[in-house]
């Protein structure tokens, strides 16, 4: 499905987060994001809430956008 991935990689984008910011704040290796973010391997359910928990450090309305649309049953946003 990886639609954690794929919400990851817009909201990154669209907020001008890097991969290693998030990284950083979730004190995780870079390569760990980087394996989501091009949709290689889905985080866990408690992953999706430490990603969260991660971007609403860095910028709440990210996290917010994130959880919107990794919940979105369309999966018609944009990769």
């Amino acid at each position: 499905m990886r639609k954690a991935g794929k919400a990851l990689r817009q909201v990154l984008k669209t907020y001008g987060i890097s991969q290693n910011k998030l990284a950083v704040t979730m004190g995780i290796g870079r390569s760990t994001v980087h394996y989501w973010f091009n949709e290689i391997q889905d985080p866990s359910a408690d992953t999706v809430l430490e990603i969260r928990k991660a971007l609403r450090k860095i910028n709440p309305a990210a996290a917010q956008e994130f959880i919107r649309l990794y919940l979105d049953e369309s999966e018609d946003f944009e990769a």
